[in-house]
């Protein structure tokens, strides 16, 4: 599969929830799911990185598919919302790199 752009896989969300999924759950439905999904990813990375050990029930999960229910759930609400993910990125790197030009540079913690 090829890579896609924020804009295409938004399109490619609306579509599959409109012919497969029915429709959107409400905003705050997602922004509780999105939470949930997060709560997964974040399990796994404190087992794989942090100093939990893994548990029976971590079996099988895999980082980079709880990564993209991240992502979809976040789509699903950019959709709903109103918001073109891809500008708002744009926008987003361009605050922090003028932001930021030279505090990480000077930070002496780093």
């Amino acid at each position: 599969m090829s890579e896609i752009t924020l804009s295409q896989a938004q399109a490619q969300v609306d579509v599959w929830i409109k012919t497969i999924g029915v429709r959107y759950f409400s905003e705050l439905t997602n922004l509780g799911i999105l939470v949930e999904e997060v709560g997964e990813l974040s399990r796994l990375m404190v087992r794989q990185y942090g100093d939990q050990s893994f548990k029976k029930s971590d079996e099988g999960k895999d980082m980079a598919d709880e990564m993209a229910d991240v992502l979809w759930v976040l789509l699903c609400l950019a959709n709903q919302t109103g918001v073109d993910l891809g500008a708002a990125f744009a926008r987003n790197m361009e605050k922090k790199t003028l932001r930021d030009a030279d505090r990480h540079k000077n930070n002496t913690k780093l």
